[in-house]
């Protein structure tokens, strides 16, 4: 009697036995065919049903079926367009949470109460500038009253009018119209001012402090007049800092006029982004658990970014600085060759198939091991996921992220038919690579050195011009890196610096522009340490990959309600609104730590060296590494945004009744902007971290960041691929021959979309850098450079009393008036006695 097994379509059953598994793999490949046709066939196999497939087709189903259980095998380049924000509706929808719901009711009805106290039977729309302008004031003197509650009501009535008096718009457009009509009007009588005021009271306000340390259950009411003040500040920073055509003229000076105020220091001596950093570090000291962090971190990082600009303006910035230091321009427009990139899925090579070839032969012998074993020797990261399917492909080695089709050789073919180049839609950059190679000095002077040493027996140290001796293809090869040589704005900074520190009197005083990054920086410096601790603190509570813990930050004061959910539906809700508020928190401290290292990397790089090595020493590194430890591809098309929630939609129109299945679907987009953002901008500031840095690229070596990063290359995303094979790339040599043979599509992938560095060995690991490297000195030495910069820039107090300037005039000097203290007065006799009179005078000495 031959044994069967029983494999289960939907609505099929096959029995199978033993020897008939060919006709059944047949059977299979039909079936998989007819699938891909369109027919939606879908197929469930445990491990026992899986074992009973020959060996060749078992391979093949089991990628496929991974495949599609992951969305991967046909999936398109996510169109995901890169930029400072999103859409303005998503970035105001994004300020509330879904229990904040009813509060939009209220703002109206204590506007409407007021409003109809003062202006009889008119609606606001119908009002001319004048009465707007009148009423706004009126508005603006309530703020001033002592009684907490009546105060709050003003506030209320004020934040309804910043949301666009929703009450009398018919759609969303009109919404948006009258919030920047009514956002300009408000500024203009000098509403911000009065709100910063508040929220300073609001932040020394012991006895709510006090209070909400000893609940054992912070909610949203804890928050409530914190909630109001920092909704209304948001939607104005947020809707001035969006540049509009059809603004008047008086608005675009308007706009100005408030960006300098925001990044200067009028506000008790300090900018509204150091008096949020301040909030951050309060709550994360656990002496404020009731602010409002998603708030308070949103604020902060819109008011960064209108105040320093984004990522168009620092490319600006960075074209114009280069032009004042007489350096030659940019060999491209970064942002231009980074959208122009498609995402990688390169065709195998020979040896690929070769290697593939000979590794399932070795699996084919491997096969009767029990499973038990081979666990065993399956080596475990320090930050080991649940997901079991992305143990598969740890365990596999040729399986690469970037292969999107099925190797020729894991079909039916002995022969591997000729390699199929890809659709021409494909190649982004058929002729040339897209990026301009770039040479440092550092490694022409190296080329140099070796190639001295070698012919002629001598060097010359730092000269690189004297050829002398050497063959001509040494001379082409010289012209060639002369050519691409690329010289940065830091390395001027830094040489600069040393000459400051070299030479202190005669290199003059330096001329530091009070630019808005400067501003910042000289405002954040003194407790620039404790503000990183914070983020990262907080962004650690947010990540998806933390474990609830007792001891943790409480970072959901401003989603939970004061009554806890008490149905299946009302839970669901809760649950979206949750996960939805810890991406946005996310997506803001990667956006605010992002835009700090560039623009102070811009402003002095010893600035962003000071900012950079406190987030190194805060783990910085290990805590990315874990937020890239899940799986990436959930987390990017992750859908928790319930849309008929979302602002102006929620109060435009009638909402319709919530269900189970409604939740569930969520949005129809490919992905979740705010997701992808975030992964790009934490692997933006991963690679900051660690360039040109040895001892940082071993930190990603030691906490095995490779089959990490190997799996986010699953997203495919140009933008998203490229700085996770720029930090693959760092760390190669690294990682051993064994694991470049098995990951050949990688480092194809590295060679096509990253930046080439002449006479790079980053591939073979024989490079100077690869040897044993005294970590802790390369740290110390940048270290005491960061610490002399700030003390020579900003610590006057500090400053060495042999370099202060001497006074040498006679006159001048016994002209000066010497306060003398009372008793010295008093007692002037006897010092005159002790001191003078009973002292003998050596005259010859004192002429001498």
């Amino acid at each position: 009697m031959r044994k069967r097994r029983r494999l289960h379509f939907r609505g099929h059953c096959i029995l199978v036995s033993r020897d008939a598994g060919v006709t059944v793999c047949v059977e299979l490949k039909e079936k998989k065919r007819k699938m891909e046709a369109g027919g939606g066939v879908g197929l469930i196999v445990n491990n026992k049903q899986r074992s009973m497939l020959p060996n060749k087709s078992r391979g093949e189903f089991i990628r496929n079926q991974r495949k599609d259980s992951e969305g991967f095998s046909e999936c398109p380049d996510l169109e995901f367009e890169y930029a400072d924000t999103d859409k303005w509706a998503s970035e105001l929808s994004e300020l509330y949470s879904y229990t904040e719901g009813p509060e939009f009711v209220l703002n109206r009805k204590c506007f409407e109460e007021d409003f109809r106290t003062h202006v009889a039977d008119k609606k606001w729309t119908e009002l001319d500038i004048v009465q707007h302008r009148a009423h706004a004031m009126r508005l603006l003197d309530g703020l001033e009253v002592t009684a907490r509650e009546k105060r709050l009501k003003v506030a209320r009535a004020i934040l309804y009018m910043a949301q666009g008096t929703f009450g009398e718009c018919d759609s969303e457009a009109e919404v948006q119209h009258w919030m920047r009509y009514n956002i300009f009007l408000l500024l203009e009588v000098g509403t911000f001012m009065a709100l910063v005021e508040l929220l300073n009271m609001e932040i020394d306000n012991s006895a709510a402090c006090s209070s909400a340390v000893r609940k054992p259950a912070i909610s949203l009411a804890d928050s409530t007049d914190l909630r109001v003040l920092l909704n209304i500040m948001y939607l104005m920073v947020e809707t001035i800092q969006q540049e509009d055509e059809a603004d008047k003229p008086e608005w675009k000076a308007t706009r100005e006029t408030f960006k300098t105020e925001l990044g200067s220091p009028l506000y008790n001596n300090e900018s509204v982004s150091v008096m949020l950093f301040g909030m951050v570090t309060k709550f994360c000291s656990g002496h404020a658990p009731h602010f409002p962090m998603k708030k308070v971190l949103l604020l902060l990082w819109k008011t960064i970014l209108f105040t320093l600009g984004g990522f168009e303006q620092l490319q600006a910035i960075k074209i114009k600085k280069r032009e004042i230091m007489g350096l030659p321009p940019l060999p491209e427009d970064s942002i231009c060759v980074i959208r122009n990139m498609r995402a990688a899925s390169p065709p195998a090579s020979a040896s690929d198939l070769i290697e593939q070839q000979q590794k399932r032969a070795r699996r084919e012998h491997k096969a009767l091991i029990k499973q038990d074993n081979l666990d065993a020797f399956n080596e475990k990261d320090p930050y080991k996921t649940d997901d079991p399917r992305e143990d598969d492909d740890e365990n596999d080695d040729n399986d690469n992220s970037l292969e999107a089709e099925t190797f020729p050789l894991e079909r039916d073919e002995v022969m591997p038919p000729p390699i199929p180049h890809p659709p021409s839609e494909r190649i982004s950059f058929p002729k040339g690579l897209p990026w301009a190679p770039k040479v440092r000095e550092k490694d022409i002077e190296n080329f140099l050195e070796t190639s001295r040493s070698k012919f002629i027996g001598y060097t010359l140290g730092k000269d690189t011009d004297t050829v002398v001796g050497l063959p001509r293809p040494i001379h082409e090869s010289i012209k060639t890196l002369k050519q691409h040589k690329y010289i940065s704005i830091s390395e001027i900074q830094i040489q600069k610096e040393e000459e400051y520190q070299k030479t202190p009197l005669s290199g003059g005083e330096e001329d530091i522009e009070l630019s808005p990054a400067e501003l910042l920086y000289q405002g954040m410096l003194p407790s620039l340490p404790q503000y990183m601790i914070a983020l990262l603190k907080i962004l650690l509570a947010a990540a998806p990959t933390s474990k609830a813990k007792t001891d943790s930050i409480n970072i959901l004061a401003d989603v939970l309600p004061e009554e806890m959910p008490t149905t299946v539906l009302q839970s669901m809700k809760l649950g979206v609104d949750v996960n939805r508020h810890k991406e946005i928190i996310v997506k803001a401290i990667s956006a605010i730590l992002l835009l700090l290292l560039k623009h102070f990397k811009l402003n002095h790089v010893y600035q962003f060296e000071y900012m950079a090595q406190h987030l190194v020493f805060a783990n910085c590194i290990p805590l990315i590494l874990k937020f890239f430890n899940q799986n990436i591809m959930s987390y990017i098309t992750a859908k928790n945004s319930i849309s008929v929630l979302d602002f102006p939609s929620c109060v435009i129109h009638e909402l319709p009744e919530l269900t189970a299945e409604s939740l569930e679907a969520g949005d129809n987009n490919q992905f979740c902007w705010r997701n992808l953002f975030s992964c790009i901008n934490l692997l933006r500031i991963l690679n900051k971290l660690t360039k040109w840095k040895h001892s940082r690229t071993m930190m990603l070596v030691v906490f095995k960041s490779a089959p990490i990063l190997k799996r986010a290359l699953k997203v495919k995303q140009a933008m998203m691929q490229l700085y996770v094979l720029k930090l693959l790339k760092v760390q190669t040599k690294y990682l051993g021959r064994q694991w470049r043979k098995s990951n050949m599509k990688t480092m194809s992938a590295i060679y096509q979309k990253v930046r080439h560095r002449l006479n790079d060995d980053w591939a073979y690991g024989n490079d100077l850098d690869a040897r044993p490297w005294d970590f802790q000195a390369e740290e110390c030495a940048l270290r005491a450079n960061i610490e002399r910069f700030n003390s020579r820039r900003y610590d006057k107090t500090q400053s060495n009393p042999d370099f202060l300037p001497v006074d040498n005039c006679l006159q001048s000097v016994l002209g000066q008036r010497v306060e003398l203290p009372e008793d010295f007065q008093m007692n002037y006799d006897l010092w005159l006695e002790r001191e003078v009179f009973s002292k003998p005078i050596s005259w010859e000495e004192l002429l001498h």
